[in-house]
Formats: structure tokens, C-alpha cells, sequence
């Protein structure tokens, strides 16, 4: 079954293709497997369940893009980048609901918010975005740590870091 927002993959050098209508890039061709599904959609979007994970021309950040609503997609990021400490901290049944079976099995993100000034961006840390690497299923999740807020200032932080390692 194919969604509006992509068509058929074509196969090229064993890998299976598929083409994508994205926020960012307008149509692209991407790797069927960086399809992800999310059984339970994202908070806010809990309709939409299939997306792809794309790197986004701007390191360190990617995209998740929604196979379903061209207009939906997200900025991510690996909290670790400017959170060393941070630690993934949710149920473990929620883990267990997408099939996550050891910490080799996880892929995490945080969603990204950029404002009209860029400099003030935060990141989402109380609702990671969680992975199966092996499956591709993912879901957001709730922490239970309470130092992670759902607004980190990422430059702010960032520099923070340099500042520790200096």
C-alpha cells in the first residue's frame, strides 16, 4: 500500500527506492529504509504514523518528514550533542511497545523549534523522539526525569559545553 506524499520505489543496485514529497527538499528519491512508523503518530499528530528520517544538509540536524502531509515534517537533532549528560529516561514498556529489546536497538532525537531569530532554537528534551534501529518503529515519549524541559536553549547549552571541556 503507497500513501499520497510518495509513489513506487524503483530498485537501483539492490537497494529499493522510493520517491518522497518533502517540506524541505520538494520530491527526492530516498532509501525505503528510512522509512520509520509510528504507531501511535507524534503528540499533536497522532493521525499521522508514517514518515522517513532524513539527514538535513545542515549538520547536526535531520528531518522527519511525513509520508502523509507533505506540510509536516520536523527538525531533529541527538540531544547529546549539546546535552552530553543527557540519558534517555521513559517506561520501559513504551520501549518494549516498539520492539526495543537492548540499548544497541535505540536511535533518540529531540524535536527542534526555530524561531524567527535562529539563534534562540530549542530543543524538546522532555519528549524524545525513539527509535528501533532493527525495525523502524518509533515513538515519542514522555521522560521521567524532570530536569529535561521541552524548551533547551541549544546555542546556550552548546556553549556551556565548550566551556566545561575548555
Amino acid at each position: 500500500m503507497f500513501f499520497e506524499g510518495y509513489s513506487k520505489g524503483i530498485l537501483r543496485t539492490g537497494i529499493f527506492m522510493i520517491k518522497v514529497e518533502t517540506k524541505p527538499y520538494g520530491s527526492i528519491e530516498v532509501d525505503e529504509r528510512q522509512k520509520i512508523f509510528f504507531p501511535y503518530g507524534i503528540l499533536g499528530f497522532e493521525s499521522l504514523k508514517d514518515y522517513v528520517l532524513l539527514d538535513a544538509r545542515q549538520q547536526p540536524f535531520y528531518w522527519l518528514q511525513s509520508l502523509d502531509v507533505v506540510e509536516i515534517a520536523f527538525v531533529l537533532i541527538n540531544p547529546r550533542i549539546f546535552r552530553p549528560d543527557y540519558r534517555l529516561e521513559v517506561e520501559k514498556e513504551e520501549l518494549k511497545e516498539i520492539g526495543i529489546e537492548s540499548e544497541e536497538d535505540i536511535l533518540d532525537f529531540a524535536i527542534v523549534t526555530i524561531p524567527e531569530n535562529s539563534s534562540d532554537m530549542t530543543a524538546n528534551l522532555q519528549g524524545p523522539i525513539i527509535i528501533n534501529k532493527k525495525t523502524r518503529v518509533g515513538r515519542q515519549s514522555i521522560s521521567l526525569n524532570p530536569e529535561w524541559r521541552v524548551r533547551h536553549k541549544i546555542l546556550d547549552e552548546l556553549a556551556s559545553v565548550r566551556q566545561e571541556t575548555c
